[in-house]
């Protein structure tokens, strides 16, 4: 097993959210449950994982577009008016003290931005809000923080359950792998799983068990 240390959701982003959900269902034999619209011009859908055989709170979310968004341009956040099809982008973590992380790390020479204040409405219109701090950046950037407060945690809600097997950062030039790692050590995270690994790929890998038993690698 594979994991982040402080792992909080992975996201996977796409320029059509009903697209996107498609995708990963014919991958995974599981349809995300609808999450909310967001006021940076995205929506989201979300499966809960369970790790090792635990119900999170750990979960996934496919973000795109909100169909219901007033501008008809596509949304910057997570890249995704980059992006030409689904992709594994990024992924957010919860420190402790996420102000004092943020701080910490902007010491030791990464700068994560100011942390914001960020809310979705549930599709049976309940408030969710949080905070969060490095979001914005190119793609496969250092994990991003955020602090739920006391906001129940999203991956605990009812929603569809796949387990994740795991889930690595692999990036393939040694300079930037060593820059990435030094920055995830910015962050805390300490090593081992937190660490980016060596692979012919750069990019995240994504492993989960299907609803059939198989295995979906993303």
């Amino acid at each position: 097993m594979t994991v982040p240390q402080q792992l909080d959701h992975i996201v996977i982003a796409g320029p059509d959210l009903d697209a996107l959900v498609a995708w990963f269902a014919d991958r995974t034999g599981v349809t995300a449950a609808p999450g909310g619209a967001h006021p940076t011009g995205t929506a989201n859908a979300l499966i809960a994982l369970t790790i090792d055989g635990a119900r999170g709170p750990q979960y996934l979310e496919l973000i795109g577009p909100d169909p219901d968004r007033g501008d008809p341009g596509l949304p910057s956040m997570f890249g995704i008016d980059r992006l030409s099809g689904p992709t594994v982008q990024t992924y957010a973590v919860h420190p402790a003290d996420i102000e004092a992380t943020v701080a910490e790390a902007r010491e030791r020479g990464v700068d994560l931005g100011e942390v914001a204040d960020l809310s979705r409405h549930t599709p049976n219109g309940e408030l969710l809000e949080w905070r969060l701090a490095g979001v914005r950046g190119p793609r496969r950037e250092i994990p991003f923080v955020i602090d739920w407060g006391g906001t129940p945690h999203p991956g605990l809600g009812d929603m569809p359950l796949l387990e994740l097997r795991s889930f690595t950062w692999v990036e393939s030039d040694a300079t930037r792998r060593r820059e990435l790692s030094a920055a995830l050590g910015a962050l805390g995270l300490g090593v081992g799983a937190a660490e980016v690994v060596d692979g012919s790929d750069s990019g995240f890998r994504l492993e989960l068990v299907r609803a059939d038993g198989g295995t979906a690698i993303l």
